[in-house]
């Protein structure tokens, strides 16, 4: 019987997943369909001896598409979620997608992203052999509430047979780890951008997430992310296995454990995180260091998530942004930022998101748009439907207001840059990406 309902489950999904991409639908509608009629296959298909799974508030989606190129590019057969759908119906359609019709996945080994508030759910049937958990931010308050519930849902994922691969920098994150033998732990050691006071519009590390008591912070390496030590109960920052031991934003590289020197594509914090993360993820597959730093170093992001367009006579890059989500918005700010050639910088909000209905916008104010007071940026443009709630948290920023343009219509902002000249950052969401790209040469919707 169990033979005949996996054979019937796998076919069924393979058939609804075929039938799906010539209609141009998502990746999650297979698995959907498939759970309604088999809503506990997933306890019945035979995964490989290897099972890495992603997750957390930012940075899975980069991260397991670099992980998937390293082990491609050292010889192994992968399957994942390349598509990005990641709560249980599309971790579901893929699964079975790479299944033979006995129900094995056919690779040598499985890695997958993982919805953090959906962990409970995809790993209901089945466990990853590892789980890494890259941060856990403010994001989509709408529907994910605060970090700390956060946290707790993606507990009720895990059991001990679970190797947990943990942020060390992230306070929250690394509670994780407490009283757990089957734990290791990525991060970064003090590098020189690296600052001595938190500079954000709030500081989420502030207090211990253990008893609530008073955090201290010997640095910073973004946000609330750094060296951090509670005198009250003894939480602190984990030594770590895999560390950013050397590190240029401008010369855009990261140096693994003293030795491993990567090139990193985009020049971000954020990125070299999600860096070092693939790069343990391979280290734990069995990857020589030597084969993931060379296949890490200069890989673009297929993701969609950087974007290089071109506006009349100017270039640009439209860095992707979560919505929802300050930090994410910070540092992409903090490339703009960087820059000294000298740039433009669109921030567009049109729409807060693509599958739900809201229109709360007051984590605008988490945002450190404040970064934006610099001499590399030559001048703002708002744009979309929310340009007055933009424009109203802008009026508190101290930024000249000579240098600040403001467009609800997204196209007519477009026309603008065009008469300009230099280069042109665009901050914004997968919810609003195309309004701008489809307007441009080179990029894609």
């Amino acid at each position: 019987m169990k033979k005949i309902k996996v054979f019937f489950a796998v076919l069924m999904c393979k058939c609804i997943r075929f039938v799906a991409k010539l209609m141009g639908r998502g990746s999650s509608l297979p698995g959907q369909i498939t759970l309604k009629f088999f809503p506990d296959i997933l306890k019945y298909i035979k995964l490989p001896s290897k099972v890495i799974a992603v997750t957390g508030s930012n940075g899975k989606t980069s991260t397991l598409e670099m992980i998937a190129h390293v082990l491609k590019s050292a010889g192994f057969k992968v399957a994942y979620n390349k598509e990005g759908s990641n709560q249980i119906e599309g971790v579901t359609t893929f699964l079975l997608s790479s299944c033979n019709l006995g129900g094995k996945v056919k690779s040598d080994i499985v890695i997958m992203e993982s919805d953090e508030r959906f962990a409970r759910h995809t790993f209901k049937h089945f466990k990853p052999n590892h789980l890494i958990i890259t941060n856990l931010y403010r994001d989509q308050l709408t529907r994910n509430g605060h970090p700390e519930w956060v946290y707790d849902v993606i507990s009720e994922c895990m059991d001990d047979s679970m190797e947990l691969i943990l942020n060390a920098d992230d306070p929250l994150v690394s509670k994780f780890g407490k009283g757990r033998d089957k734990v290791r732990y990525f991060g970064a050691d003090k590098l020189s951008f690296d600052e001595e006071e938190n500079t954000s519009v709030y500081h989420d590390g502030k207090y211990c997430p253990c008893c609530k008591a008073p955090m201290e912070y010997e640095y910073y390496h973004y946000n609330h992310i750094g060296k951090y030590e509670c005198k009250k109960c003894g939480h602190k920052r984990n030594d770590t296995q895999w560390t950013i031991t050397d590190a240029s934003l401008e010369e855009g590289y990261v140096v693994v454990n003293g030795k491993y020197k990567i090139e990193i594509s985009f020049s971000s914090i954020y990125h070299c995180y999600n860096t070092l993360a693939a790069f343990a993820a391979a280290d734990i597959a069995g990857v020589p260091l030597d084969t993931a730093a060379k296949a890490l170093s200069n890989y673009d992001l297929a993701s969609g998530r950087i974007v290089d367009f071109k506006l009349g006579q100017r270039e640009g890059t439209l860095l992707v942004s979560k919505h929802e989500n300050s930090i994410s918005y910070d540092q992409s700010i903090r490339v703009a930022k960087a820059d000294k050639r000298g740039s433009s910088v669109m921030i567009i909000v049109d729409a807060i998101s693509r599958k739900y209905d809201t229109y709360e916008t007051s984590w605008l104010w988490d945002i450190d748009f404040e970064m934006l007071k610099s001499e590399n940026v030559k001048e703002i443009i708002l744009a979309g439907k929310y340009v007055e709630d933009l424009k109203t948290r802008f009026s508190f920023t101290n930024i000249d207001d000579n240098i600040i343009k403001c467009f609800k219509d997204i196209p007519e902002a477009a026309e603008y840059l065009k008469s300009g000249d230099g280069f042109i950052y665009v901050i914004t969401c997968f919810s609003d990406k195309h309004k701008l790209l489809e307007l441009t040469e080179g990029g894609k919707a």
